[in-house]
């Protein structure tokens, strides 16, 4: 965990139903890559740790016998439901509220256990060992994520690019130049060498696999507004009484980037890191 900062249960409070129109989809050959890789035969069993309205747990859901989502957040499970229904998979999926740290919370084993973009937010090291443990031999552990790498240049693009900036700009002046995280702040941003604390863990690798992306998205204003609002350090609840102003602001941000309303984007790449099991960590001792 950052120091200085302790998570709350206001920290994606109301972002759930934005996420599935606001967030970027990850690239659409994860999937069949992570099957290629691990030689999926359809009858294993999926933990997804900090699921959210489970995006990476429904992709990935025709691979497993079984998928389990964890999420501490209520409107994360109750959306997560509702889009495995939507997608027909509902008795393959199974949504759990908890916080990473209270597992394993009698879920029992599994061949592959994931984390997208959430390992962020736990105490890394102590799920780390919690999930290592609740592994069969021979399962992985999988670090996912958007490659952060620079877009191809927006040129040939028949809209104009996001205005980011100007977005950031404005939340700055509703929120405060520091990020918000739940009740409290993140100055420093949340924390990254996840390799180091895998490793202390007692995993070996990792093995590097990228999905490419770069295909053109066409993106509308409420999809941009939804992007926001799916955003922890601009979660919807933290504007308080201001929300109707700081909407209304934002959406004349767009239209003055783009009158016709339209954006253009590139879909990410997606990296995943494949992490496996390897000997127990060792119990420090005190000196």
């Amino acid at each position: 965990m950052v120091d200085g900062w302790e998570w709350d249960e206001t920290l994606f409070s109301g972002t759930a139903a934005y996420y599935a129109r606001g967030r970027l989809p990850y690239a659409p050959g994860l999937a069949q890559a992570l099957s290629d890789v691990l030689r999926l035969d359809g009858q294993g069993r999926l933990l997804d740790v900090g699921c959210g309205p489970g995006t990476v747990a429904l992709t990935l859901v025709g691979l497993f016998r079984e998928v389990v989502g964890v999420d501490p957040d209520s409107g994360m499970i109750a959306e997560a439901g509702r889009q495995a229904v939507r997608a027909g998979v509902a008795g393959k999926a199974r949504w759990v509220r908890a916080r990473a740290e209270e597992l394993p919370a009698g879920l029992g084993t599994f061949t592959a256990v994931s984390f997208a973009q959430s390992f962020h937010w736990m105490d890394r090291d102590l799920v780390a060992a919690t999930v290592r443990d609740m592994l069969r031999p021979g399962g992985v552990l999988l670090h996912i994520s958007d490659l952060r790498t620079t877009p191809p240049a927006a040129a040939d693009l028949p809209h104009p690019a996001p205005p980011r900036a100007a977005i950031d700009e404005l939340v700055r002046k509703y929120l405060g130049p520091v990020r918000r995280a739940g009740r409290g702040t993140l100055p420093q941003g949340t924390p990254g060498d996840e390799a180091t604390v895998f490793t202390r863990a007692g995993f070996t690798g990792p093995d590097r696999h990228v999905v490419p992306g770069g295909e053109p998205l066409t993106r509308d204003c409420d999809d941009l507004v939804a992007e926001v609002f799916s955003m922890s350090f601009s979660a919807p609840h933290l504007f308080g009484p201001h929300l109707p102003a700081f909407e209304a602001d934002l959406r004349r941000v767009l239209q003055d980037a783009s009158p016709s309303g339209r954006f253009s984007v590139r879909q990410p790449g997606t990296e995943v890191f494949v992490w496996r099991q390897g000997q127990a960590a060792v119990p420090r001792t005190a000196t």
